[in-house]
Formats: C-alpha cells, structure tokens, sequence
C-alpha cells in the first residue's frame, strides 16, 4: 500500500494552441493537506479535472488512493469527495433532492451526515438551485463533496463565494475530517488560506510546477521588504541580496527613517514567479 494519497508522474495535457499543463509531477501524502497554488489558468483545474477522468491527457499516469485514475475511476470516484470551483445544478431540483442525489449515486445513505453538515453550513434544503445565491449553492457543493467521508477530498477554489462566516465554518469542517484520516487536495489563488491551513503546497505557473516543498520551507526567503525615507522622499522596494551589503550601500545617504520587514506571503510567491520567468 502506497504512503500517497496523489501521485502524479509527468501529466502533460494541451488544448491545441492554448496552454494546459506540461510535465506536471507531485505527490501528496496521505493524511495530509495539500495546497495547490496559482494564478486564475495556471493550470490549477486542468490538474484536477484529469486526476478525476474528466479530461483525456496525453501523457503521463495519475494514481488515486493507490488506484489507476483510468483503470479503477469508478472505486476511485466512490471514495472521493470533489467540490468544483463552480456549483452547477439542476436549477429546478431542491436543495435535499441535489444532496440526496449525490449520495444515491455512490450508493450509500449519507442522510445523518447531510444533516448535520445542512445545520452546521445553515444550508435551506426546502429551496430550489434556481432560488440560491452562488454562496448558499456552494455550501450544498460542500455537503455533496462532504457527506459519504471521503478519503480523498479535491477542492477546486473552495471558498469564492462563501462569506467570511462560513469561510471558518468551511475550514473547521475540513480540519475535522483530516483528524480522522481524510487527505485534502485544496486548489485555490488565496495565499492566506494556504499558509494557515495546508502542510504542504505546490505552486504552478503557466501549466508547469515551479515548486513544492512544505508550506513553512516556501515561506522561508532572503527576500525583504525595505522602506526608506531619505531626503523627505519615500522609497519602497524588495531586496533579495545580503543585508550587510545593504546596509553598507545605505551608510553615509541622508536616511531619515528605514524599515526592512520580512514579506509578505502574497509578495514572496510574486517573487517565485518572476525568478521562474527570469
């Protein structure tokens, strides 16, 4: 039995001339929470989408639960909860009817459960889709994704749409299923989230992974945050070389007050972008 609840060997899958994902591997432990980090068409969903047989890729192999993503997507399927970045439903159905369906089509009753998670999310069963804003449809994608205990959770941008209530509501949730084993792959462009929840992360960009290591290592830089005030003028700027060398190039100006802080995470991983495409 395989330590990995993900693993991904060279997945390369094109759209003719636009760009999908190109030589993509990662591996993600079991037990963990994963964050995948990225721009809007990184190749965040692509990655996703593949993983769970939606799309056909061209290249490479993908290994679910220990199990073939093409050859056992079925099984896989059955003990994976996915939750889309975008809720679509039957706008006509109603909320229990949707979250009802959901269960029926792993064949399992998940009536216990689904209640439970429709009082914690404050979930309106008795309405139709069509009556729901986009976040009371995203809190019905949560119990969907949530209700049979999953092993595997895929979430694809989770949290657009949730207000911030339900946002700390949504990541205790999670939190309570990983203590009892479930892994989390967590796909979002919210860098706040990921640094306070996740273990470890990859970071994608332009359909190539330019990093993965725990999310403590890729906060960790040389990078700072350097903010000066000489002759009555401000200057705010990132430094990256040795601050001895710094503070040397800054002795003798007319410095009038000087601050380095560290960076913050949103301005470190713009710099791991910017040195991949140097």
């Amino acid at each position: 039995m395989s330590n990995y609840a993900i693993e991904i060997n060279n997945l390369t899958k094109n759209y003719g001339k636009h760009r999908g994902v190109e030589e993509v591997s990662l591996t993600v432990e079991q037990g963990d929470i994963f964050g995948f980090l990225g721009p809007n068409g990184a190749g965040k969903s692509t990655t996703i989408r593949s993983m769970l047989g939606m799309l056909h890729f061209e290249q490479g192999e993908i290994r679910l639960l220990d199990m073939d993503s093409r050859k056992q997507q079925k099984e896989i399927l059955r003990q994976t909860g996915y939750m889309p970045s975008e809720a679509a439903f039957y706008p006509g159905m109603h909320a229990r009817d949707v979250i009802r369906f959901a269960a029926d089509t792993r064949g399992l009753d998940c009536k216990e459960e689904a209640g439970r998670l429709c009082e914690l999310l404050e979930v309106d069963v008795a309405k139709k889709i069509e009556e729901l804003s986009l976040g009371n449809r995203k809190k019905i994608s949560i119990v969907c994704a949530l209700q049979h205990n999953p092993k595997l959770l895929i979430l694809d941008e989770p949290t657009s749409g949730l207000d911030p209530l339900m946002q700390e509501v949504f990541f205790k949730l999670l939190l309570e299923y990983n203590s009892q084993g479930t892994t989390v792959f967590l796909s979002s462009h919210v860098l706040s989230e990921v640094q306070r929840y996740c273990k470890h992360a990859a970071i994608i960009r332009q359909g190539r992974i330019i990093r993965a290591d725990s999310v403590e290592n890729l906060s960790k830089s040389n990078l700072r945050r350097v903010k000066l005030t000489e002759d009555g003028k401000e200057r705010e700027f990132t430094y990256t070389g040795n601050m001895k060398e710094l503070i040397e190039q800054l002795a003798g100006r007319n410095i009038e007050d000087l601050l380095i802080q560290e960076p913050t995470l949103d301005e470190l991983f713009m710099h791991y972008y910017e040195k991949e495409e140097d």
